[in-house]
């Protein structure tokens, strides 16, 4: 009975067995992504544990004794999920899928011809960051000066602001958190350059682009660099900072649930020990000094926007005694007084699939420029330039995600200037509303390929003229570590309101980019290659003297071109961080009062630097190096009559400049800190070369001086303390 009972109960089991067998159904087939296999594709019936994974070719097959209507689910990280419904019967079943790719910000190709760019954002065209800027020697922590040793900007001494590409200072703008910063530099006399009017610490990121930049931004001809502002500090802290040169102080306040925060500063710089101490190319009557002081709110929303406010108060003067090149007067006398404000209030927001971003500023500059003569101590012949600018921004930008990684955006700007000068006993006023709309999408065709479209229209009341500027880029990724970029655009300009001086029927200035770049970067390395031909049409002309020139018409051209190279390097040599950059340019243009087409007085056919920084942390010591060349600028002399012609003409001596500086953190591998000490040392131009940024020639043309630095050596030495906040990390990391 027992063994009847087994046998039983075997047969049972096999039945069972091929029952269960016969009611599995195979489920096969292929998965392609542009008609070529895919491996590795998780295949799987949804809410079931039945599935398989894609060979070399492509194909999967497994079981399954699931019945009825299911679904087939197909999944990889670098395609977008497919899915497919199936009646699962007795039959096996064949199904053959082609995948979708999906775009990540981290995957997609990114647009980089004429632009390099420094945030918090995890690219690969991150070249330069803020903790750069304060340890590249030379550029005494300004942003401006720091992208000096960038390719593409030129070295020009003699006066404030970028010089990119074989364009005027007055072709680059600069933005903050979107919103247009009228006169960014301090106010200085001729012959002289201004600094930065703010702090880099005000900033977390920056995009510096030398040509073919987004329809978001206009009235550019050259370049714009656009700053974006820190959002919430760490914690609350305190800090000052002490030097021969200036005292500051600066107190941020954090509250406890870290979604708000306010911030208070103030500075005063004198110049006059320095100019006691050092010898000085420059006479200087009154040492250049000033005041000036901050404010600020942040506050996050709920849904993770941000309300930012800053305000910025400025007031300074300073006075230069001049050899006269005339007869019968000894020496010119030069005075300025300046004040300054700039206030600006941002609203950044994600509503669903929308992104809104609202900004405002309002900027006010006044300077007073007295000039006399003197002879034989009795001054004479006083003479004044004296301008004062009212000027309001504001900006709307709306944006919309399209896909993961491709958007569409398009807003609304609008400047309005109001500006009141007086030369001697002639005065203006001149007012001028630029009102313009812009529209661009960045398309992510797929992980190689990405392209922007976009373009801009303006209208200005000063002008009574419109215009519409196209704007298109692509890139394309070559391999894992190559990327190609074009860009194409056209750029419009108002003339300066300063050349504004008669009823002369005056148009838009223009310029087409063309641009090229490649782009390769490893791990601790980046190269970048860059072509670039800019066309120049509808620049003015003027007339008259060199210190006040009048626009007659918009018969000007010119062109620039040329080629650029910029490699860094943080892993070849241990623990040092180096970068070389050479910049070719070409250039010639016929405006302003030029007789003919010439190389600008800005333009150097080749620049070179290279910068190296290194932390010795058992010396508590950073150590910071860099170097400039740039070859010979040319110079003119200039008659000043209807029709100018070249008395005078040549090339200046190069340009050479070496600048050391070094940063001590005593309390390193300290657990006791209650305050956190950097200690400063820079050293401008350590070697003194003589260079010469130019020529004034007497009216006659029978004399001249050579244009100088204030200082053919500079030394800086300062101490900043802080509270609150540990910063010694940051010096580690070349901050200081």
């Amino acid at each position: 009975m027992t063994s009847n009972f087994a046998l039983r109960t075997m047969i049972l089991a096999c039945t069972s067995v091929a029952a269960f067998s016969f009611a599995q159904v195979n489920i096969s087939g292929k998965v392609l992504y542009k008609n070529k296999p895919v491996k590795d594709v998780n295949v799987s019936l949804k809410d079931s544990y039945d599935g398989a994974t894609t060979d070399a070719e492509g194909n999967y097959k497994f079981q399954t004794d699931e019945k009825g209507a299911k679904i087939l689910v197909f999944s990889h990280p670098k395609y977008e999920n497919s899915e497919q419904s199936i009646n699962v019967e007795s039959n096996d079943i064949t199904i053959n899928t082609n995948l979708k790719e999906s775009l990540s910000e981290i995957d997609a190709v990114v647009i980089t011809a004429g632009s390099i760019e420094a945030s918090d954002k995890k690219r690969a065209t991150a070249l330069l960051t803020p903790l750069d800027i304060y340890t590249t020697a030379g550029a005494d922590g300004q942003v401006t000066a720091a992208l000096g040793y960038l390719p593409g900007v030129q070295k020009v001494g003699e006066s404030e602001g970028l010089f990119v590409r074989g364009g005027t200072a007055g072709e680059t703008k600069i933005f903050i958190d979107g919103t247009l910063v009228n006169n960014y530099f301090s106010q200085s006399t001729p012959g002289l350059s201004g600094r930065d009017r703010f702090n880099t610490s005000l900033f977390k990121g920056n995009v510096f682009s030398s040509g073919g930049y987004s329809a978001q931004y206009g009235q550019a001809l050259s370049s714009v660099l656009l700053l974006e502002s820190v959002d919430l500090p760490s914690k609350t802290s305190y800090d000052f900072s002490l030097s021969p040169l200036f005292a500051g102080a600066n107190y941020q306040k954090l509250n406890e649930a870290k979604t708000a925060s306010w911030g208070v500063s103030a500075n005063y710089s004198n110049l006059g020990l320095v100019n006691g101490v050092f010898n000085a190319n420059t006479d200087f009557s009154k040492s250049p000094n000033g005041f000036g002081s901050d404010a600020n709110f942040r506050i996050k929303t709920k849904k993770g926007g941000f309300i930012k406010y800053y305000g910025n108060f400025q007031t300074g003067s300073m006075g230069v005694n001049n050899l006269s090149l005339e007869p019968n007067i000894d020496r010119s006398e030069v005075d300025l007084e300046s004040n300054y404000t700039f206030q600006t209030l941002s609203y950044k927001e994600k509503f669903g699939k929308y992104k809104v971003n609202l900004s405002a500023s309002y900027s006010f500059n006044q300077n007073n420029l007295d000039f006399t003569n003197v002879e034989n101590g009795i001054a004479s012949d006083t003479f004044a330039i004296y301008t004062k600018g009212n000027y309001v921004n504001a900006k709307s930008v709306v944006e919309r995600k399209i896909s993961k990684i491709s958007v569409f955006r398009t807003g609304l700007e609008f400047n309005n200037s109001i500006e009141d000068s007086q030369f001697g006993s002639y005065k203006k006023h001149v007012t001028d509303l630029i009102s313009s709309g812009f529209a661009e999408t960045n398309l992510a065709v797929n992980r190689n390929f990405s392209l922007s479209l976009g373009a801009r229209a303006e209208h200005s009341s000063y002008l009574d003229r419109w215009n519409l500027a196209p704007r298109v880029s692509m890139a394309y990724k070559i391999s894992d570590t190559w990327v190609s970029s074009l860009a194409y655009g056209i750029y419009y300009q108002n003339p300066e309101s300063k050349f504004i001086n008669s009823n002369a029927r005056l148009g838009f200035q223009k310029a087409d980019h063309y641009i090229f770049q490649l782009q390769h970067n490893t791990d601790g390395r980046s190269l970048r290659l860059e072509a670039f031909y800019k066309d120049y049409s509808y620049l003015i002309k003027t007339v008259g003297s060199t210190s006040f020139q009048t626009a007659i018409d918009n018969s000007g051209n010119g062109f620039a071109k040329g080629m650029e190279i910029f490699w860094r390097d943080r892993k070849s040599i241990k623990g040092i961080d180096y970068w070389l950059t050479y910049s070719y340019l070409d250039t010639e243009r016929n405006f302003m009062n030029f007789p003919t087409s010439l190389t600008p007085t800005f333009a150097a056919k080749h620049t070179l630097s290279a910068v190296a920084k290194k932390f010795v942390l058992n010396w508590k010591t950073g150590f910071n190096l860099s170097y400039t060349y740039a070859s010979g600028r040319p110079y003119y002399d200039l008659t000043q009559d209807f029709n100018s012609s070249i008395r005078h003409q040549g090339y200046l001596k190069d340009y050479n400049a070496l600048n050391f500086s070094v940063n001590y953190v005593p309390s390193i591998g300290r657990t006791d800190n209650k305050a956190n000490t950097v200690i400063v040392l820079g050293i401008n131009n350590i070697l003194g070369t003589k260079n010469v940024f130019g020529y004034n020639y007497s009216q006659d043309g029978m004399r001249r001086s050579p244009v100088l630095p204030a200082y053919d050596t500079f030394v800086f030495i300062g101490a900043f303390i802080s509270f609150g906040v540990d910063k010694t990390d940051d010096a580690i990391n070349n901050n200081l």
